[in-house]
């Protein structure tokens, strides 16, 4: 009976190491028994220079997911593969129960199915500017452009509220909603 597996893989090489568990799978006579093999991934966008992009980010880095039947001959093929370090659970693997595995697959399809900002930065949001003129201010988020990556603030200056527009958003970071200025 096949179930789901958590191996723990090199991080940063999930995907080259899928693929070379599906390669070599007819080869090792293991075809059967492994039916699927997934590393949890989410689409990201990120401005850099005024463009936008979008990105493949793996949710759970350093693990892939595998649907097998667990035999000497599944398990040896999946150990001795190029950045495998192991199953989750170390001596005897457990499998993921059915509950955990509908919950896991559930979450993949629905990051499939939109795009995720880097920045979560809103409107209302405390942010401090990090660079340019009015780096160390902190300020109100009044405004904000995913789609070019900028965003406008409110900061106090000699007692007066200033409008600062065309921050990036790597030029502030969010502060919290305790943050006290010196």
């Amino acid at each position: 009976m096949q179930n789901w597996y958590v191996v723990q893989v090199i991080s940063g090489k999930e995907k080259l190491i899928k693929r070379a568990l599906e390669e070599n799978q007819e080869a090792q006579g293991v075809n059967e028994l492994i039916s699927d093999i997934l590393v949890p991934t989410e689409n990201v966008a990120e401005v850099k220079q005024g463009k936008q992009r979008v990105m493949e980010k793996r949710l759970w880095p350093g693990y892939i997911l595998m649907h097998m039947e667990l035999t000497d001959d599944t398990w040896m093929y999946v150990e001795n593969t190029n950045g495998v370090l192991g199953f989750l659970g170390g001596g005897k693997p457990a499998p993921l129960t059915e509950a955990e595995v509908l919950e896991i697959l559930k979450e993949v399809e629905e990051k499939k199915k939109d795009v995720v900002q880097k920045h979560r930065i809103k409107i209302g949001d405390r942010v401090k500017i990090v660079d340019g003129v009015f780096v160390n201010f902190v300020g109100s988020v009044i405004a904000v452009d995913n789609d070019k990556g900028r965003l406008s603030a409110m900061v106090a200056i000699f007692g007066r509220e200033t409008r600062c527009d065309d921050l990036e958003f790597w030029q502030v970071e969010q502060v919290p909603e305790d943050y006290v200025e010196n």
